[in-house]
């Protein structure tokens, strides 16, 4: 038992805009197949017939279809922006961390490795506790390398 093909009627504006972004310009890959997959539903032909020239499933083929109905042309094209993953860290907890890190090392280490910054920070309860990959990343983004001593600003030298 096969499912009838989606019934979409595609508004004028819409389609000059899917004229427009197929015809060339650089695109998301993903957005160029649902905005063909999209055209290709407003004539009239079915998802699984789409799906054989469409790297597409039928399903997602049809998800475009009702995406277009319930919230138009963007909704069916486009991805809905991600929140991404949670900081471990609070804004207060990396300036303390980087602040501990311009800073002399503790006695016995000629320098800051990610490994010391990791510990010593849980050990001056700066945070309960962090794993190297965060620090990595914290210490990254401030363009810091304290393995190598002479990109870490020291207070008294020039």
């Amino acid at each position: 038992m096969s499912r009838a093909a989606l019934r979409i009627e595609v508004a004028k504006k819409d389609q000059k805009e899917l004229e427009k972004m197929l015809s060339g310009g650089v695109q998301p890959v993903r957005a160029v197949l649902r905005a063909m997959a999209l055209q290709q539903l407003a004539k009239g032909i079915s998802a699984p017939r789409i799906a054989e020239f469409i790297p597409l499933t039928p399903q997602a083929i049809r998800k475009v279809g009702h995406r277009y109905i319930e919230g138009g042309f963007d909704r069916a094209v486009y991805e809905k922006e991600r929140p991404g993953a949670v900081s471990v860290l609070e804004d207060s907890q990396k300036q303390r961390i980087i602040a501990m890190v311009c800073a002399t090392p503790p006695e016995g280490y000629a320098r800051w490795t990610v490994r010391l910054v990791a510990e010593q920070a849980v050990k001056r309860r700066l945070v309960p506790r962090v794993g190297r990959e965060t620090i990595r990343v914290l210490l990254l983004s401030h363009d810091l390398k304290p393995w190598r001593e002479k990109n870490v600003v020291r207070a008294g030298t020039q």
